[in-house]
């Protein structure tokens, strides 16, 4: 009887805490907007510098995907602090991951404090997080979804 008051405790919590799904999904936006606010508004401040240095990094077209990243990022952090189109903007987002790892971060270890991938990991991370479940409840994309097709996210 006693495991059974428990159990009931238990799913009972369980069942309050799912209220609170969305939240964490919100959260996730918005730190990853205000990461991607601090890079795009470098990389616009010197555009021609970060082409130079991706040209250093041996990025191809150093020019073009300055402004490619820039505008990501910029974008990105409108898109997700609305959440909006939330899961097409995590994929260029999730590339300009993957490039920062491979090209910068990991010759210099996990550690974010030595510059290494750590930061960039987790980014990827939320990121597909967002991709597979998309925007949450607290969402321009789920208050489009529910008046157009009549889905909730």
């Amino acid at each position: 009887m006693k495991n059974n008051g428990i159990v009931q405790l238990y799913f009972t919590m369980v069942r309050l805490i799912k209220k609170l799904g969305d939240l964490p999904l919100l959260f996730m936006r918005l730190v990853l907007a205000y990461g991607f606010y601090t890079t795009a508004t470098m990389k616009w401040s010197n555009i021609n510098g970060v082409a130079e240095w991706f040209g250093s990094l041996g990025i191809p077209a150093p020019t073009l995907n300055a402004y490619l990243a820039a505008s990501t990022e910029a974008v990105g952090v409108v898109l997700l602090t609305l959440g909006l189109a939330t899961r097409f903007i995590s994929i260029p987002l999730m590339i300009t991951m993957i490039v920062a790892i491979v090209t910068v971060h990991l010759p210099n270890g996990f550690e974010a404090g030595n510059n290494g991938f750590e930061i960039p990991l987790y980014y990827f991370i939320m990121l597909s997080t967002l991709l597979i479940n998309g925007s949450g409840k607290i969402s321009l994309d789920n208050l489009i979804s529910k008046k157009i097709v009549g889905y909730s996210n």
